[in-house]
């Protein structure tokens, strides 16, 4: 008995191990099987045995769900046979005729099929596929059908590469046509470095780091020296105040500093009856601003106006500071325990960030030789005056720069507000102050006119200290002196020629 169709299994499909099989009934909807139907158990009389044994209704239960499985699938191979052989025959490239599709059939399954795994058998006398795909609807298509059991992945066409945009070609500066350095170019050269040289006296074997600090004093800016304690950042704003013989303040900021106590106070006068402005220690020519973060940001902000304009507002009336001014501020890059973060506004109005960094081997050791010195910049004295120090800024102001340059400068400039890894890039205020610094740099060196090594030497100290990074890059560990380098290597920089 079938469990299926509950009709009597035909004798003639009585296999040889006692299994039997019967032709598969076409489900109704095509694709769709029909839900097995458990086989009774037949009623067993009393004191007598099933007609078929447990084997035999396994294998009936097998073979009728194979046969199924044969039906469902004979079918589907039906449906794609008369989908792709719509066409009898086609014609192929080289002018033949392929062979015909044959459709395939629900197809007897055969004894072995039902109790071994079943196998879907081919249709008799098919010539294989040629070469050259099917055709559809009597054209021959360009790309082979593919197959069921070979599936063809079709590789995934690739994205356009962004392109970068191509550098401008460096430009050449003809140096035949550049002035030559003039006696006021050469004095300027001899006095820079007399003041290196009697600087480097307190500050040994660091003639980098003095330069640019001379630098912002030949250019009218100011300097932060970040550096870590004990590296000689207070003896270098002490040694170059005591090279030039201005008057020179210190300011020790802490946290219950006030605005008042650094730009100054008016208070009343009992003896006069008037009320009388007290200056701060701001009004001076050289002002060091020792442990700058350590005050309160409103007492950081009372340094904004006079270092931007060199004047102090109080109570309405502006006063100006005396002439050439120059702010030395230092701070701790490790130690942040009770300290403020400067604001970008105010990191902007240094014209320069350097550091001074541990001195080498050799310098170590002759520094110990000097025991009994106590205090290296008390041992410096004045070489020039507050007047030469201004009259070296108009020599300064007579160096030639090239449009070669200029332009180089705003290419670096700009790059630093398109690049990936910057937030903030750098203002015009950065590249004036380039710009001028690069000009003394080529004073400092006897020359006339300014060539791209200037700028170069000049750009970190200059720019990095006025940009912001992602946090994608500071997580990747990159810092602005590192992105401002790159950007040097990427940007071409004029050729010298003649």
């Amino acid at each position: 008995m079938s469990e299926n169709t509950h009709e009597p299994i035909d004798d003639s499909t009585q296999l040889s191990d006692g299994t039997h099989a019967h032709p598969p009934i076409k489900p109704s909807l095509p694709g769709r099987p029909k839900p097995s139907i458990p086989a009774k158990k037949p009623s067993v009389p009393k004191g007598g045995k099933t007609p078929t044994d447990a084997t035999d209704m396994d294998s009936t239960r097998l073979g009728s769900r194979y046969d199924m499985d044969a039906t469902r699938l004979g079918t589907q191979l039906d449906m794609d046979s008369t989908r792709l052989g719509s066409a009898k025959t086609a014609q192929l490239p080289d002018g033949t005729q392929s062979a015909p599709v044959q459709t395939q059939h629900t197809q007897q399954t055969t004894a072995a099929s039902t109790h071994a795994a079943w196998q879907p058998q081919q249709p008799a006398q098919t010539q294989p596929l040629p070469a050259q795909p099917l055709p559809s609807q009597g054209t021959v298509p360009q790309q082979p059908f593919p197959r069921a059991s070979q599936p063809q992945f079709q590789s995934q066409p690739q994205q356009p590469q962004p392109q970068t945009p191509a550098q401008p070609a460096p430009q050449v500066i003809d140096t035949g046509m550049m002035p030559a350095a003039s006696p006021d170019v050469e004095h300027f050269r001899d006095m820079f470095n007399l003041l290196t040289e009697n600087i480097a006296k307190a500050v040994v074997g660091k003639a980098r780091p003095i330069r640019q600090v001379l630098t912002a004093l030949m250019v009218g800016g100011h300097v932060l020296l970040e550096d870590n304690p004990g590296t000689g950042k207070t003896q270098l704003a002490r040694a170059l105040a005591n090279s030039v013989a201005t008057s020179f303040k210190r300011i020790q900021f802490t946290p219950d500093l006030l605005p008042s106590d650094v730009v100054g106070v008016t208070f009343y006068d009992q003896k006069t009856g008037d009320f009388t402005f007290r200056e701060g220690p701001i009004f001076a020519s050289i002002v060091l601003a020792d442990e700058i973060n350590r005050a309160s940001p409103k007492t950081q902000s009372a340094l904004l106006e006079v270092m931007e304009e060199q004047k102090v507002t109080v109570d309405g009336v502006t006063h100006d500071v005396p002439q050439p001014f120059i702010v030395i501020a230092t701070q701790n890059p490790i130690e942040q325990l009770g300290t403020y973060k400067l604001p970008e506004a105010q990191m902007d109005r240094f014209l320069l960030k350097t550091s001074i960094g541990y001195p080498g081997h050799d310098v170590s050791v002759d520094i110990l030789r000097q025991l009994d010195v106590t205090d290296r910049a008390a041992t410096v004295d004045p070489v020039l005056t507050g007047d030469d120090v201004i009259a070296l800024r108009r020599t300064a102001q007579t160096i030639h720069i090239d449009d070669a340059i200029t332009e180089y400068i705003v290419r670096l400039v700009e790059r630093t507000r398109h690049d990936d890894s910057i937030m903030v890039g750098s203002s015009m205020r950065g590249a004036l102050a380039l710009t001028r610094c690069a000009r003394i740099w080529a004073a400092a060196d006897g020359r006339g006119y300014v060539v791209p090594d200037d700028v170069k030497d000049l750009a970190v100290p200059v720019l990095a200290h006025r940009l912001s990074l992602t946090a994608e890059a500071t997580f990747a560990g990159e810092t602005p002196e590192t992105v401002i380098a790159r950007i040097l290597e990427d940007v071409p920089a004029p050729v010298l020629g003649r």
